[in-house]
């Protein structure tokens, strides 16, 4: 039985990576620098580690990744400005606690940085636990987060369900035990996420009601 659900931030409940994306793209455009889809969506809900070998192997040169990073990080500011919650991200967490479930985060983003868009939309408080890149050792693909998440919950790892847009995301969930439902954003929905348990357009397509009791029904013998 489901008892809790734990929520990925970046991308899932607003997505900041489409616009991290769309500022590296336009900030090494005018490098005449090319910047593939796959090489940004590798590392989406992980460390940027790819991101940055390839910028510095790209830009040898002609700029110094300092520069193209300080670009970026100005560009993505203003979008952030008018950034909304994903369609359904609020619906969902209202109606995982009218069910009486549980509600948690786990992010490999800094809690400075997720706490302020939860304060900003009014959500800080509707999350019993948040668990950050800073409670960790090791961030997404690995379950270290997950698994501090549902031990922080008080459940077991099968009555917990994950919501998740990225692969090394799904990944870590379903490592820890959880099960999963991918919400891919425009830049991770071409990705192979593997075993995963449910796929959405939009937590707006369907009622979380309906995505828990399909689940639960699969475990019926």
């Amino acid at each position: 039985m489901i008892k809790a659900i734990v929520f990925d931030f970046d991308g899932l409940i607003v997505d900041t990576e489409s616009a991290w994306f769309d500022c590296y793209a336009e900030v090494l455009g005018g490098y005449d620098i090319p910047f593939p889809t796959e090489v940004f969506a590798a590392c989406v809900g992980s460390h940027g580690g790819q991101i940055e070998a390839y910028i510095r192997q790209m830009a040898e040169g002609r700029t110094d990744i300092s520069e193209v990073r300080k670009a970026a990080a100005k560009l993505h500011a203003v979008k952030m400005e008018t950034v909304t919650l994903r369609d359904g991200v609020a619906e969902y967490i209202e109606s995982a606690q009218r069910l009486g479930l549980k509600v948690g985060l786990a992010s490999s983003s800094d809690r400075a940085w997720v706490e302020s868009f939860l304060r900003r939309f009014g959500l800080l408080d509707s999350f019993e636990v948040i668990k950050t890149k800073d409670d960790v050792a090791n961030v997404k693909p690995d379950p270290e987060l997950y698994l501090k998440a549902i031990q922080a919950l008080g459940i077991e790892a099968h009555e917990a369900l994950a919501f998740e847009d990225s692969a090394n995301g799904a990944a870590a969930a379903k490592a820890a035990g959880l099960w999963c439902v991918i919400v891919p954003n425009p830049v991770t929905e071409q990705l192979a996420f593997g075993n995963v348990d449910g796929r959405l357009r939009s937590m707006s397509d369907r009622p979380l009601e309906d995505v828990i009791g399909e689940l639960q029904a699969s475990l019926l013998p």
